[in-house]
């Protein structure tokens, strides 16, 4: 059962900011509310106001830099906004196949690219693929602004590097290159992702130039598999030793022993879905599909 609480409702970012400084620990910010209202109906937090960001303008905003080469995402942006937004999927076919992937239709309707972000669950597709794919994020508050990678955005369970009275303003998405190609795998068994992978490949006249690679849900935060990416680049792409760079992934997963299944278990989901995933980015590269 909720508790009461008090709902305010900003213009303006700057207003949010000092709201959120004023009450300190007794303040959150309430956005789609799909995580923050679930914990506090099971009493597992209390936060007796909310700051409702909603009522500030162009927080859901989706759009291309005016450089054009990077997409700009509002923090109110849903995930059904995301999966369905024709800029995403011309530019950005990828982001958009993996939020059609995100928990339900009631979630994605109602949740939030920044909320699901911010909040840090580990079971977080978005968390995953924005790590691979060199996602920054703009923080702001009333008295300054700052970009973080998605690197160092999340700190570890439920925590981010987003300050008391910072509020996520901005996602960014570098536009990848035409010989870039992505695949993202994950293994559920409800709707919160047991395991999930993302993988980049960029590849030039056959050869691997660079890759990028993800592995999340398996422990309290995503991480780049960094052996695994070493071990490819270089490496003709029809010769790739994705089986090795999949035991590479599994072997710094460091997946935890919890309610969804024992860090052996999951080890061997990384293996498998990162196996996959970079068979499927690497036909995606050599043209077997059109999306990526």
């Amino acid at each position: 059962m909720l508790r009461p609480f008090e709902i305010h409702e900003p213009g303006t970012v700057e207003e949010a900011s000092v709201l959120l400084a004023r009450f300190g620990i007794d303040a959150a910010i309430y956005a789609g509310g799909t995580e923050l209202l679930l914990i506090m109906k099971e009493g597992l937090a209390h936060f007796p106001h909310l700051v409702n960001i909603k009522t500030i303008p162009g927080l859901d905003e989706i759009a291309l830099s005016a450089e054009g080469d990077e997409l700009q995402i509002g923090p109110l942006a849903t995930h059904w906004d995301l999966e369905r937004s024709p800029t995403v999927r011309k530019h950005a076919p990828l982001l958009a196949e993996v939020e059609s992937q995100v928990a339900n239709t009631r979630v994605r309707a109602v949740g939030t690219i920044g909320g699901n972000l911010c909040f840090a669950e580990p079971h977080s597709d978005l968390a995953t693929l924005l790590l691979a794919w060199g996602a920054t994020l703009e923080l702001s508050s009333s008295e300054a602004q700052r970009v973080l990678p998605a690197a160092d955005f999340t700190l570890g369970l439920f925590e981010t590097a987003r300050q008391p009275n910072e509020i996520l303003t901005r996602i960014r998405l570098p536009l990848l290159s035409e010989n870039t190609a992505g695949a993202y795998r994950k293994f559920s068994t409800h709707e919160r992702p047991m395991a999930t992978v993302a993988a980049l490949l960029e590849v030039k006249d056959g050869i691997i130039e660079d890759v990028r690679l993800a592995v999340g849900s398996v422990g309290p935060l995503p991480i780049r598999a960094s052996e695994a990416e070493a071990l490819l680049r270089g490496q003709s792409i029809e010769g790739a030793t994705f089986a090795s760079a999949a035991e590479l992934a599994a072997s710094a997963s460091d997946p935890m022993d919890d309610l969804h299944g024992s860090a052996d278990y999951k080890r061997q989901l990384v293996r498998v879905l990162t196996a996959q995933a970079l068979m499927e980015a690497s036909g995606r590269a050599a043209g077997e599909t059109n999306e990526g």
